[in-house]
């Protein structure tokens, strides 16, 4: 069989061809070739390996077949056959790519059982993390001469968002996942000279697009997404290396008290401009309050907390404390660690917090050290809530 592959991959593009990690994601703006990137590559792996077992997804199938089937028949030209019922082509050496989707959350359990040497997720922020962890499940292999991988596309936003950015931009694992698993490489429009050329005119409208469209689109920018309710947030400008804080600054630590869901600790010291500065967290799941309470004296210990303001929940749970009737609040008391009740008026706090995001003079008056990784990760992903255009949804991490 002879089949000529018209293109050549962008420098890009030729490292997405190139990596051979686990999890390989290749995206971020808008026109840096990810589809063609995608489709070229699991043709590579067809041709080069006999046999290979590929499934190509999208969300749809309407998007499937404009995306995928369509310029797959013109690029292989005839020279793979392709089964219409079936949505695959089969390479004469024994491979073949099949071409599905998951429309709606269960639609993923067409492929349960199923084996894929290789499976690519176009648009993975489309998916549910549900979804892409149920397909892993199907993304197994016995050869020998070939370990299983997954590749991905992808732009911010979507429901996807928060997964994709963790596993691939902020590389916060968790349980079994390993760094060196995943890989990402960014695109964007400048990287791609062919569509640059063919449409120069593509970059003017991405740069017309509203801002938080403008950064996600153009600048491939993951902490701003549509709904964001602190699109104030900028990483280069509110995130810090962790410097050293003058000791007559005064200092305070505030607590969301969660088990189930995290409990999440932050200590702040305010400058003598005002400036707040976030130095340190506290982030656990499923931890008793008297461990809790005991990890903070430890992680503050030789310096002058003023106080400890906690949300009002640590009053009113019971069941959590290491004694039967105790609240919250009263297990840290009792572990040496007094809580003031927060005010629970949410819009309002809000409100606070995007004064202190907001530019000022010598700029913002809120930074946050680069350790604390989980409120770096969550802040951008709050969103509105759709009953209350003031509020936060609930839900959010």
């Amino acid at each position: 069989m002879k089949l000529y592959l018209k293109g050549l991959p962008n420098p890009r593009q030729a490292e997405f061809f190139a990596s051979r990690a686990r999890h390989t994601a290749y995206g971020g703006a808008r026109g840096g070739g990810k589809s063609w990137a995608m489709r070229r590559k699991l043709v590579l792996l067809a041709l080069r390996y006999d046999g290979l077992q590929i499934l190509l997804l999208r969300r749809t199938l309407p998007e499937l077949y404009e995306n995928h089937v369509r310029p797959l028949l013109a690029e292989l030209g005839g020279a793979v056959p392709y089964s219409a019922s079936q949505r695959e082509f089969r390479f004469p050496n024994g491979s073949r790519i099949r071409l599905g989707y998951c429309a709606q959350e269960q639609d993923v359990y067409q492929y349960q059982g199923q084996e894929y040497d290789v499976i690519g997720m176009e648009e993975a922020t489309h998916f549910s993390e549900a979804q892409m962890q149920f397909l892993t499940t199907c993304n197994r292999t016995v050869r020998a001469d070939f370990p299983p991988r997954m590749y991905y596309t992808c732009n911010p936003g979507g429901v996807g968002h928060a997964w994709v950015k963790r596993l691939f931009l902020d590389r916060d694992y968790r349980g079994s996942e390993r760094a060196e698993d995943y890989r990402f490489i960014p695109a964007r429009v400048y990287d791609n000279p062919v569509l640059m050329q063919r449409d120069p005119g593509y970059v003017r409208t991405l740069e017309n697009l509203p801002e938080h469209l403008r950064r996600a689109y153009l600048e491939g920018d993951w902490d701003v997404l549509a709904g964001q309710y602190f699109p104030e947030f900028r990483r280069d400008a509110h995130v810090i290396e962790p410097i050293a804080l003058p000791g007559h600054w005064r200092r305070f630590a505030a607590m969301d008290w969660g088990y189930h869901d995290p409990c999440a600790v932050l200590w702040l010291a305010v400058a003598d401009d005002g400036r707040v500065y976030v130095y340190r967290e506290l982030y656990l799941r499923h931890t008793l309050s008297s461990e809790i309470a005991r990890r903070m004296k430890q992680l503050q210990q030789g310096e002058r907390i003023a106080y400890t303001v906690a949300s009002p929940d640590a009053w009113q749970r019971r069941g959590l404390a290491d004694l039967a009737g105790q609240s919250i609040a009263d297990s840290f008391a009792a572990a040496g660690v007094p809580l003031l009740r927060a005010d629970n008026a949410r819009v309002p706090g809000w409100q606070r917090v995007r004064e202190y995001l907001a530019p000022a003079d010598g700029g913002p008056r809120l930074r946050i050290f680069s350790c604390c990784t989980n409120l770096v990760r969550t802040l951008p992903l709050l969103r509105f809530d759709a009953h209350d255009a003031e509020d936060v949804a609930d839900g959010c991490e």
